[in-house]
């Protein structure tokens, strides 16, 4: 049986969320062993105080350039190198969707190579964001071949702050897309074990979700 909890990045990015939530989700995330929390860039240096003593390595993801993607590369290097400094081990980062769409695709490649390069420098992994509800399959084998040629570690699905979250479907075909050492996150709408276990069957190797506990002890 998948071990789905050693999969789950258990994520907290209300624009509402306060301390007291974020402690309750290093909690939560404690007891039942997720693979890493995912937080806003603001409470990264306050997730790693509340994770210090946890007697199993769960990781610290945030997300930069979010929810839009749209940032200049110099304002997503500064929020990253401010997130690796506090403490985070993994970044999830919104590629910049309208660049994308403008066929700037050198433009985008060089911006995540940037923030790969940062990354891998301080032994943290990079997931790219690629918001799959926007793009149409062409799109979406052109995202994953650039995240693939920016030595991004994940391509991610969402955001979950687009017109829609992940698809079956559209796991299993970045999965034909990408490398084999490249995996997938799949994100945005994931709220039962049944979903997640799905997910994982077309080749999601990460579930974010902010349903973490409801799917693991199926509630």
């Amino acid at each position: 049986m998948t071990n789905l909890s050693s999969r789950i990045d258990h994520t907290l990015l209300s624009p509402t969320a306060s301390e007291t939530d974020i402690r309750k989700v290093c909690e939560e995330a404690w007891i039942h062993q997720f693979k890493a929390v995912c937080i806003a860039p603001t409470y990264v240096a306050y997730t790693k105080e509340m994770l210090e003593f946890c007697p199993v390595n769960i990781e610290i993801a945030t997300v930069i350039g979010f929810p839009l993607g749209y940032s200049t590369t110099e304002t997503k290097v500064f929020e990253a190198a401010s997130a690796l400094r506090d403490g985070a081990t993994e970044l999830d980062v919104v590629m910049n969707i309208s660049q994308f769409k403008s066929m700037a695709y050198l433009s985008v490649r060089d911006e995540l190579r940037k923030l790969a390069d940062l990354a891998h420098a301080e032994d943290a992994i990079l997931k790219v964001i690629i918001e799959t509800a926007y793009l149409d399959s062409f799109e979406l084998y052109t995202a994953c071949e650039i995240c693939a040629e920016s030595n991004a570690d994940f391509v991610k699905t969402s955001t979950g702050f687009g017109p829609s979250g992940a698809e079956l479907e559209t796991v299993k075909k970045m999965r034909t897309i990408l490398p084999a050492h490249v995996q997938i996150k799949a994100s945005g709408g994931i709220c039962t074990y049944e979903q997640a276990l799905a997910f994982t069957e077309v080749g999601a190797d990460r579930i974010g979700t902010s349903a973490g506990v409801s799917i693991v002890t199926r509630a």
